[in-house]
C-alpha cells in the first residue's frame, strides 16, 4: 500500500485530502467523488469539517486506485470491493481478457499506421527532415549552397534540382544503399590491385558516371572535372580514402581513362 509522504503508515495517524491526493497521484476532486459514491469514505473530520483519512481508508483507496488503473469502471470497482474471493477472481479474469483485447486492437492500429506511413513515404517527395534522417552526417546544406554558388548558372544545376525533387524517401534509401554498395566495390578494386585504366577499371568508371546521371546529364568533360575535384578537394578525398586509402586517386585515374577512351586519348 502507498504510505503518507515521508512516513510509515500507522493505525493511529490521519491524513488530509491534500496529503492523500499527493500521495496517490490523484486529484482532490476525485477523492471527493469517491466519497460521494461511497467507494472511499474518510473515517474522520476536523473541527472545521475537513475530511481526514485513517490507515484503513488508505488501504481501501489503494485498492480502488489499483483497480481504476487496470481499467475498471467505478461500478465494477464497487462490485470487486464487495465481492468474495471467487467473485474478485472472476472480475479480474474478465478484465484481463478485456485488456488483452484492447492490446490486440492497439497492435492492429499501430500496424495500420505503419503501413499508412510507408505508403505516404512512397508517394510523396522527400523533405529536408527525411534526408537528414536517411543520410545523417552525410547530409549537409553547406555543400548544397557551395554547389549552387559554383554551378548555379548551368543546365546541370537546374537538372540536379529538378530530378531529385521528385524522389521519395524510399528512393533516397535505395540510392544510399546502392551508393554504399558501389563504393565498397570500388574499394575492393583498389585492394585487389585493379589497374584503373583496365577494362574493369573503366567499367567501374562507367557505373560511376551512370550514378551521377541520376541527378543530371554528365558530359565527359564534366566527369573529368569531377575526377579532378576528388583529388583537389580534401573533403571528397577524405570521403573516398576513408573507404580505402588511395581510392580517391584510383577513381580519378579510372574516370580519366574512361574519358580518354571516349575522345581517342585526349581527356577534355
Amino acid at each position: 500500500m502507498t504510505t503518507a509522504p515521508g512516513q510509515t503508515a500507522a493505525v493511529d495517524r490521519t491524513w488530509t485530502v491534500g496529503q492523500v491526493a499527493r500521495t496517490f497521484g490523484i486529484s482532490v476532486r476525485t477523492l471527493h467523488h469517491y466519497d460521494e459514491q461511497g467507494l472511499v469514505v474518510p473515517s474522520g473530520r476536523t473541527a472545521s469539517g475537513y475530511r481526514l483519512y485513517d490507515h484503513g481508508d488508505l488501504e481501501r483507496l489503494s485498492t480502488v486506485v489499483g483497480y481504476r488503473r487496470l481499467g475498471f469502471a467505478l461500478e465494477d470497482v464497487r462490485d470487486l470491493l464487495e465481492a468474495d474471493g471467487p467473485g474478485r477472481l472472476a472480475h479480474l479474469r474478465r478484465q484481463q481478457a478485456a485488456v488483452r483485447a484492447r492490446l490486440a486492437q492497439t497492435a492492429d492500429l499501430a500496424e495500420a499506421i505503419e503501413h499508412a506511413l510507408e505508403a505516404e513515404m512512397q508517394d510523396r517527395p522527400a523533405t529536408t527532415e527525411d534526408l537528414r534522417a536517411i543520410f545523417g552526417d552525410g547530409y549537409s546544406e553547406e555543400y548544397q549552397a557551395e554547389a549552387q554558388e559554383r554551378w548555379g548558372q548551368t543546365p546541370q544545376w537546374e537538372q540536379s534540382q529538378a530530378r531529385p525533387a521528385r524522389f521519395t524517401p524510399a528512393d533516397w534509401v535505395q540510392i544510399k544503399e546502392s551508393t554504399e554498395a558501389f563504393e565498397a566495390e570500388l574499394a575492393q578494386a583498389v585492394a585487389d590491385g585493379v589497374d584503373p585504366a583496365s577494362d574493369e577499371g573503366v567499367a567501374l568508371a562507367d557505373r560511376h558516371h551512370a550514378s551521377i546521371e541520376v541527378y543530371y546529364d554528365c558530359s565527359d568533360e564534366m566527369h573529368a572535372n569531377l575526377a579532378e575535384l576528388y583529388v583537389s578537394d580534401e573533403r571528397f578525398t577524405r570521403h573516398y580514402d576513408e573507404r580505402r586509402p588511395g581510392l580517391a586517386q584510383w577513381l580519378h585515374d579510372a574516370i580519366l581513362a574512361r574519358v580518354a577512351r571516349h575522345d581517342g586519348g585526349h581527356a577534355g
